[in-house]
């Protein structure tokens, strides 16, 4: 077991593989590297969607002109893309789609758009489920349909997942 992990709180369980990122990149770059050698990929991570155009390696000052400071945006590399992309026959893709609207809908695009056999849903608005909580509210989706996974502990859903998982990869 390999886990890729940037700053968290949560213990890491001994006899795993660790590896530390600080950024998106960095993220982007062990997963794509290590996932061609797996059986399953389990994308658990919320990397941003963005990250800044440029960066200072000092304090950047104010212009003290009274004008806006303008930040630009660029993509980061989409992992759970590549990873798809580049799936090998008989390797199971898991993702997660952290959704406030559409939950459904969004997350069976994803599902299809990037090639995973099962991806883990959740409206993050609602009360119990997503960030900074120990309990999520979920729907597993799969090609073959949904399996909804209502208020339980992380620790349930993830026993859930990796049920469904064993399911995906007995078949």
């Amino acid at each position: 077991v390999t886990i890729v992990v940037g700053s968290v709180t949560a213990p890491i369980p001994s006899g795993c593989e660790v590896v530390r990122v600080e950024s998106t990149q960095d993220l982007y770059d062990a997963v794509t590297t290590r996932a061609p050698e797996m059986d399953v990929v389990i994308q658990a991570a919320a990397p941003a969607d963005y990250r800044f155009a440029t960066t200072y390696q000092e304090k950047h000052k104010k212009a003290h002109d009274g004008q806006p400071f303008v930040i630009e945006l660029v993509e980061n590399p989409d992992i759970a893309a590549a990873v798809g992309s580049a799936k090998k026959p008989g390797q199971t893709l898991v993702g997660f789609a952290a959704e406030t609207e559409n939950l459904h809908a969004n997350a069976q695009k994803k599902l299809e758009k990037k090639n995973l056999d099962l991806i883990v849903a959740n409206d993050v608005s609602k009360p119990g489920a997503g960030f900074n909580v120990d309990t999520n509210i979920a729907t597993l989706i799969t090609a073959d349909g949904m399996t909804e996974c209502p208020l339980r502990t992380k620790k349930e859903l993830a026993g859930d997942i990796l049920d469904k998982v064993m399911e995906i990869r007995s078949k």
